[in-house]
């Protein structure tokens, strides 16, 4: 703290604090009561604030009542979180402009209002902290949401009475404020106890030229505050949860819980903490103009898990309620190096049929659960995320133009871009980009061959975006923004015999690696290739990989799904390839790219023939809209696949590799 004694601000003086916090500009933010509930609103006045109220909550319930009290803050929190200002419901992101072949796309300019925050309690400062966080971690982190943190000031208040769903006590986030908070205020019935945190709220204070504290007045709010505390005691044990939960994904508790459940995200658009975000599109009606914006979502939404292809890895009511909680709990851990939940009690309050967090905590990870395996090998705030392999930055909006077009299937066309961008030029095999026409969504491609005047992309069409992409013409110019991900460990198979699997349009991802690889052949022992495709018109780069096939330095195999009399060569699935070969794996390395249930098989025959699982590589396809793991989408138990992968090795992922709806 900023000073070492309080202060004292009787109640009739209140409007010079309102003075002071919109002196140098600034426009105060508060609690004030709209259509039955409060919620927090730009205020013209402190007379706006909730006088004489305070909220009952339970389970599917929230009312207002009055106390016949003259306090403005006897309510613990209001239907609303500070994450309205903070991470807004929509934030413009890019604007962009098609004319004829010319592409230019330019991020939006930040311009953050300066606000006044009153009447944050513990836990939504714990709450405003964890969300930060995780909006500064990964490659870039969020501008927007950064520039806004930074620019508000924060007036906490401390909690005079509990709600019966509050469990920040059991959180570590409260109700006793600590820090975190530029002014602090304690309720009492005369005035308020004012501390201050930070030399921004110190001047404003300074201002209003208070005198002190009595001891007494000090020792009341004190007390107040551990009455609530008392209140509230420890609902949920939360020594261990983390590790508990991760090892009760097979729960049936999940299912049951499912069942009540509407799906509604409710729970996920009250919270404070979470972020999850998917990108919205709108063109002109000639198409010539576009823009995005950053919308929120939730995990809850059917869609959110949807991948290319209309295929969906989190289908299912329990997955998204068990994704939701588990990373609330337990992943956030992992990721950022605390718990996601601030123990506010929004999500039961606001949840229309009544589902308590704490009931099914404690039913699905009670203390003292038998101990069930472990699905991924993190430990948390200890285990991290491997940190992306990136060299340099990515770049923020670079235009590329199209060099040429070739059509490798009737529906997969590869793009030859030029450019001279340095970050894209130094891309690592197996890293991507996102890809931007305006008007149309943003999709994350893979790099398919890194050039020195460019990049190749191969692009298979399957939505609007992507036929947009495949249909363009030589000369025309996109707009990406990469390298993102990391990328294939080449140096890892130094010395080492190497495997490649490719399924389909997984070849476009190799690719690039069976470049590096054979650029610098000498340091490889055996180099074996098997490439699957589902039919022999589906496969790709057919010129290359045949011109592969006369060298006499690797070894490569091929293999179709199903096929007509005009196909000579093998039908099967790919693991056929190598099921009978006589090759040890010990010594080997092996990268595999393709559909999630191929890449399963092959892990599997791998691991039989002696490749271990720190030596076993894959690339992941999510849903990785914003490509720095900043939505959410494209979360895998403790991974962000975009920031943290694509590529991973079987050992990182564990048992979470290939767990249904995870």
């Amino acid at each position: 703290m900023v000073t070492a004694s309080a202060r004292f601000l009787p109640r009739a003086d209140l409007d010079r604090l309102f003075t002071a916090l919109t002196a140098d500009g600034r426009r105060v933010v508060g609690p004030t009561v709209v259509d039955g509930s409060i919620v927090h609103d730009e205020l013209a006045s402190f007379a706006e604030l909730p006088k004489g109220w305070t909220a009952e909550t339970a389970p599917g319930a929230y009312r207002l009542q009055p106390t016949g009290r003259d306090r403005l803050f006897d309510y613990n929190v209001g239907a609303t979180s500070w994450k309205r200002f903070t991470h807004p419901s929509i934030v413009p992101l890019t604007r962009g402009r098609r004319d004829g072949n010319q592409v230019v796309v330019e991020a939006v300019e930040i311009d953050p209002p300066k606000l006044a925050f009153v009447g944050v309690r513990a836990c939504e400062i714990a709450a405003l902290r964890i969300q930060d966080r995780a909006m500064r971690a990964g490659p870039l982190g969020d501008a927007d949401h950064i520039a806004r943190g930074d620019a508000a000031l924060v007036v906490a208040v401390e909690c005079a009475v509990a709600a019966s769903t509050c469990f920040c006590t059991s959180m570590g986030t409260g109700p006793e404020i600590d820090g975190g908070a530029d002014i602090i205020l304690s309720e009492l019935d005369e005035g308020f106890v004012v501390r201050t945190g930070t030399d921004a709220g110190a001047d404003v204070v300074d201002r209003l030229g208070l005198g002190p504290a009595e001891s007494l007045q000090s020792d009341r709010a004190a007390r107040q505050v551990g009455a609530v505390r008392a209140a509230i005691g420890d609902p949920v044990p939360a020594e261990g949860l983390a590790t508990r939960l991760r090892a009760a994904l097979d729960h049936p508790r999940w299912a049951e819980v499912a069942d009540r459940c509407l799906a509604c995200a409710n729970c996920t658009l009250v919270c404070p903490t979470c972020f999850c975000t998917s990108v919205a599109v709108a063109s002109d009606l000639d198409g010539v103009e576009g823009t995005t914006d950053r919308t929120w979502d939730s995990c809850f939404s059917q869609g959110f898990g949807r991948v290319a292809g209309d295929a969906n890895f989190r289908p299912k009511v329990k997955d998204r309620y068990r994704q939701w909680l588990t990373h609330k709990f337990s992943t956030w851990w992992d990721q950022f190096g605390s718990t996601g939940c601030v123990g506010c009690g929004r999500c039961i309050a606001w949840c229309p049929v009544g589902i308590d967090v704490r009931e099914e905590l404690n039913a699905i990870a009670p203390i003292g659960a038998p101990s069930g395996p472990i699905p991924w090998p993190l430990s948390p705030i200890e285990g991290r995320a491997p940190a992306p392999l990136a060299t340099v930055e990515p770049a923020a909006h670079v235009t590329a133009t199209v060099r040429s077009v070739s059509f490798e299937t009737v529906d997969t066309a590869t793009l030859e871009l030029v450019l001279d961008d340095p970050a894209l030029l130094g891309s690592r095999p197996g890293q991507f980009v996102m890809v931007e026409l305006p008007g149309f969504a943003i999709p994350p491609i893979s790099i398919s061959r890194i050039r020195p005047d460019g990049l190749n992309l191969t692009i298979r069409s399957v939505g609007p975006a992507t036929a947009a992409l495949v249909n363009l013409a030589t000369g025309a110019e996109v707009s990406l923004r990469g390298p993102l991900g990391r990328g294939w460990p080449i140096e890892a198979a130094y010395g080492r015999d190497v495997v490649i699997v490719a399924g389909g349009i997984g070849l476009a991802p190799i690719r690039p690696l069976i470049d590096a690889i054979l650029a610098e052949r000498p340091k490889f022992g055996a180099i074996r290739l098997y490439l699957g495709a589902r039919t022999p018109r589906d496969r790709l780069f057919v010129a290359e990989m045949n011109a592969l096939a006369g060298r006499t330095d690797l070894e490569i195999e091929e293999i179709v799904d199903r096929a007509g009399p005009e196909w000579q060569g093998k039908v099967g699935i790919v693991t056929q390839l190598f099921d009978h070969a006589p090759w040890d794996g010990t010594r080997a390395t092996a990268f595999m790219c393709g559909p999630e249930r191929m890449m399963t098989a092959t892990a599997n025959t791998l691991e039989h023939r002696g490749v271990t699982d720190e030596n076993c590589w894959l690339t992941l396809e999510r849903n990785m809209a914003c490509g720095v793991g900043t939505c959410g989408h494209c979360q895998l138990g403790p991974f962000f696949v975009c920031r943290d992968g694509p590529v991973f090795s079987l050992a990182e992922l564990g048992s979470a590799f290939g767990l249904e709806g995870l």
